[in-house]
């Protein structure tokens, strides 16, 4: 049974200012105080687990316990077939410690070659967790493909190169609200209010 989130501060534990925003966003109507992990200068635990929940419930723990406080963290990335599922749990990673997500595409794109397949899927799971261990984890997931070059200023990460099914636009494109109804955070969003946060 997934433990409710009665209000309050919440730990939003990223240091990635694009990801922070889109949270905060999707919590604007719920009773959470949003504060940044970079914010309270929390570190950034290193991601060792091999899924992306077992690296969400890390940095959600790591964030709670330091904090003393409720913290969601989110463990999203890219999942391309033609690259055997790459780079998935290492979305981030391939952008480099300047978190260079140009070159991450460019990367991307090299691998992949003129002729591959370009279908994808972006993954998030979302955990809250509790200073005292507890943790529950929702996963989302929106299937597309890629395209080049990348089209589109908006959101963060390969935003800018993946095109869901059935759309006109990339999410680099799309306003936030239109990415808010259809993303993998999204669904995952939905599913953590069900579960913790609605009335």
């Amino acid at each position: 049974m997934a433990r409710r989130f009665s209000g309050g501060k919440l730990v939003i534990a990223t240091h990635n200012p694009g990801k922070l925003r889109e949270i905060a966003e999707l919590l604007a109507p719920y009773s959470a105080e949003c504060v940044g992990a970079g914010d309270l200068g929390l570190p950034e635990p290193t991601e060792t687990g091999e899924t992306f929940q077992a690296n969400a419930e890390l940095k959600a723990l790591a964030a709670a316990q330091a904090a003393k406080l409720p913290a969601l963290a989110d463990d999203s990335g890219v999942v391309v077939d033609a690259l055997g599922g790459a780079p998935g749990i290492y979305s981030a990673r391939w952008a480099g410690p300047k978190k260079d997500f140009a070159m991450a595409m460019q990367r991307v794109e090299r691998q992949l070659g003129p002729d591959a397949d370009r279908i994808a899927h972006f993954v998030s799971v979302l955990s809250l967790a509790w200073p005292d261990s507890h943790v529950d984890s929702f996963e989302g997931r929106v299937t597309g493909r890629l395209v080049w070059p990348p089209r589109g200023n908006r959101g963060f990460g390969y935003d800018p190169m993946f095109l869901p099914d059935g759309r006109s636009q990339t999410f680099g494109e799309m306003d936030p609200q239109g990415k808010h109804q259809i993303s993998h955070r999204a669904v995952a969003f939905r599913k953590l209010v069900e579960a913790c946060f609605a009335t």
